[in-house]
């Protein structure tokens, strides 16, 4: 069987296949390196901080809350600066989430976050191109991604608190 979509319909479809399928890679396809599309910055910045042992480290982060949003992310991006990063939100948590870096051209820290914003778990130095996937290890409403080393040199942990606006503690 074979469908003829319109291009403008393919973003949504896809993104109807991963809730459908949520531990199944979205058809996003690769890309080459020099010729990366991804995202524009998703606007306006969320305030956020980290709070962990080390201190409170301020971050002004993209809020990708939409599937099309959550499944480009920081695709194709160049750079992050050391007090940026990207917030993806599920909107309710979520047993299964687990990230991957295709289109992917810097290496991330993904800190994944329980509903009450508390760090569950870190995969730290997640690699361009890699489609492993890497898995939160538990339920998460959000995630978190960072300039991989961010993570160490802020020492955030599990059991870590994210404060944001947007954030609910339970």
């Amino acid at each position: 069987m074979k469908f003829n979509l319109p291009k403008a319909h393919i973003g949504p479809l896809l993104a109807a296949l991963m809730i459908i399928a949520p531990g199944v890679h979205a058809e996003i396809p690769r890309q080459p390196e020099s010729t990366c599309k991804g995202q524009p910055e998703l606007a306006p910045l969320q305030p956020l901080v980290l709070k962990t042992q080390k201190g409170d480290f301020r971050f002004k982060v993209e809020l990708a809350d939409s599937e099309t949003e959550r499944n480009f992310g920081l695709m194709c991006r160049r750079s992050l600066a050391p007090d940026k990063g990207m917030l993806f939100d599920f909107g309710a948590p979520r047993p299964d989430a687990a990230f991957w870096m295709r289109n992917t051209l810097i290496p991330l820290d993904i800190i994944y976050v329980r509903p009450n914003g508390t760090v569950l778990s870190i995969a730290r130095n997640a690699r361009p191109h890699d489609e492993t996937p890497l898995p939160a290890g538990g339920p998460v409403q959000w995630v978190l991604e960072v300039a991989a080393g961010r993570a160490g040199e802020m020492g955030v942990l599990p059991g870590d608190r994210m404060i944001s606006p947007i954030i609910k503690p339970h």
